[in-house]
């Protein structure tokens, strides 16, 4: 076969194929509601999603090689490589079967962003940010009671502070291509879930 350029051992060298997939990156700080929202743009539009932390979880899970190395850098508190996270990433995209899918919490950074589009020759549909400002994710953060030991008012501020530092580039960089979708997540569910529906409105095609 000598139309094989790409020598890698990797069985999604076809990548996406020639099936067109719709990619949706979802973001937002923490507590801003998100895994809320996407569970109900999954049920009324047909979209699969995928957390890139849940993958990885799995992965550890698992017991495979992968799945340890992955425990391992985490444990020496080094950050998993981005093709690791998109290779999972695009193992799962490919055993579902769907062509919609909501890319929750990644890309994390510029860095993974990139590495995102080359590996998988993607380009987002639209960047899905739910806006929500410090003190009302520290509040719905310190309210629930789910009993998260890293709910305290440092570690909260910390993530927020990641978050802000690491997501903002990326944020700024589909901006600047038109491709940003801001929804206001201070508002209760409910009032959050309408501005949603308005930008989903292209994707109604869900078969009943």
């Amino acid at each position: 076969m000598g139309t094989m350029v790409n020598s890698s051992k990797d069985p999604t060298v076809s990548f996406p194929g020639n099936k067109k997939i719709t990619v949706v990156f979802v973001l937002g700080g923490p507590g801003s509601g998100k895994g809320t929202q996407c569970a109900k743009i999954v049920e009324n539009y047909g979209f699969t999603h995928l957390s890139a932390g849940d993958l990885l979880r799995a992965e550890i899970k698992s017991g495979s090689e992968n799945g340890t190395m992955i425990s391992n850098m985490i444990k020496e508190g080094k950050i998993v490589p981005a093709e690791v996270t998109i290779d999972l990433l695009k193992k799962a995209m490919i055993e579902c079967g769907n062509d919609r899918f909501l890319i929750d919490g990644f890309p994390r950074n510029e860095e993974n962003r990139a590495a995102f589009e080359n590996g998988t020759k993607i380009e987002p549909e639209f960047i899905l940010f739910f806006d929500c400002p410090e003190e009302e994710m520290e509040h719905r953060l310190l309210s629930r009671n789910q009993g998260r030991v890293d709910d305290n008012i440092e570690t909260i501020r910390k993530r927020f502070r990641v978050f802000v530092e690491s997501s903002l580039p990326v944020i700024k960089h589909y901006d600047l291509k038109g491709r940003v979708r801001k929804v206001n997540a201070a508002k209760p569910i409910e009032e959050v879930f309408e501005d949603v529906k308005a930008i989903f409105a292209p994707f109604h095609t869900k078969v009943e």
